[in-house]
């Protein structure tokens, strides 16, 4: 069972918007992560965050985590290779910046670039890491390589497990001198990727109906059970949102007692989140390349710079509610004029006034 923080703890925490660290690579590529140890709220909600770089040729080696995941292209193309629990086959699937894929618990995934790409692939992973051995950061089990699973074996139980003598057991096991990410040998023939295999893994954003589209203001697409069922698998949901230059997303809270991870991908804005007592528990400027938390219940509102701004977030139930505090779909639009007026102890006319703005906006404001 998971221990939750103390309101004192959650409100006393760093929410600020983090870049992850190099947790290892080579010339094929690298992995980075970010730390609970430098973003509490990591710890405080199970969220694992990682990404990952592969150069051209780059090569993230056959593993499996303790964690279930959202992956999404952020930037690139390239193959990733999927073995789901108890499947008699892999998928090969090419994958385009945009693409999120869910990966359920015993998911076995590698990853590739292809040798001639004049681009990085790049995949972003957010997951919920509460039944992980670190609670705030993925633990990965690679398959082979110089840390993979079998060269904890002794050469006896790799022997009588792939059925080889124990010459060849021993030789196979130490011929990766690699360790999570490589680069293939110039000509190595890699399988092909095949477009039947996405059906029903892989979601691309960019090309997917818009669930929100407000002209000058923003556009959201949903990633939940409908669009992707794997998504039940996983227990998340996530979003994509694009808001134009100066735009505001309305301030509103996650009302199923979710976490939202937030990382930005393009351009950049101030971001406030308002927490318990009304107190503004973060006030900052957020770029693309970093990662913040909200706590649950927490408001967040978000005005993007003269560029705009974008962000990919998981929403740890599959299928979020949010609630707005402002636009046509606010909570205010509902609420009796006379609970209004005393709850803000104001007069009819102000209450009128402000029932009678953002009749026709929803949750992305243009700038006027």
């Amino acid at each position: 069972m998971v221990q939750r923080s103390s309101n004192a703890e959650v409100m006393c925490m760093d929410l600020s918007p983090k870049k992850p660290a190099k947790a290892y690579g080579s010339d094929g590529g690298a992995y980075y992560d970010w730390s609970p140890a430098d973003l509490p709220m990591l710890g405080a909600a199970s969220i694992g965050a990682a990404k990952l770089h592969l150069s051209a040729g780059g090569l993230a080696l056959p593993s499996y985590s303790d964690s279930a995941k959202v992956a999404y292209v952020l930037q690139g193309a390239g193959a990733c290779g999927l073995v789901l629990p108890e499947a008699a086959k892999e998928k090969v699937i090419p994958v385009k910046e945009g693409d999120a894929l869910a990966l359920p618990f015993g998911a076995v995934t590698w990853w590739h670039n292809a040798e001639g790409s004049s681009a990085e692939l790049v995949v972003l992973f957010l997951g919920d890491t509460s039944k992980g051995h670190t609670p705030g950061r993925f633990t990965n089990f690679q398959l082979t390589g110089a840390s993979g699973i079998f060269t904890g074996f002794s050469t006896e139980f790799v022997a009588r497990a792939w059925d080889l003598d124990q010459d060849a057991a021993a030789k196979i096991v130490s011929t990766q001198p690699g360790s999570g990410v490589v680069k293939i040998a110039a000509g190595h023939k890699m399988p092909e990727p095949s477009a039947e295999d996405r059906e029903g893994v892989v979601l691309n954003c960019l090309e997917a109906p818009l669930d929100v589209d407000i002209p000058g203001g923003g556009c959201v697409v949903v990633l939940n059970t409908a669009n992707l069922p794997l998504v039940k698998e996983v227990g998340l949901g996530a979003d994509l949102v694009r808001i134009g230059g100066r735009s505001m997303c309305s301030p509103g809270f996650s009302c199923d007692s979710a976490y939202q991870v937030t990382y930005i991908v393009r351009g950049g804005g101030r971001v406030q989140v308002v927490g318990i007592d009304g107190t503004r528990v973060l006030e900052t400027r957020a770029e693309a390349g970093c990662l913040f938390i909200v706590p649950r219940f927490f408001v967040v509102s978000k005005i993007a710079d003269d560029t705009g701004m974008e962000w990919f977030s998981i929403i740890t139930t599959p299928n979020p509610i949010f609630s707005h505090l402002a636009g046509k779909t606010s909570v205010w639009k509902a609420i009796s004029p006379a609970v209004l007026e005393t709850a803000f102890n104001t007069t009819p006319e102000m209450e009128k006034l402000f029932r009678s703005k953002r009749l026709d906006s929803e949750i992305f404001f243009a700038p006027n």
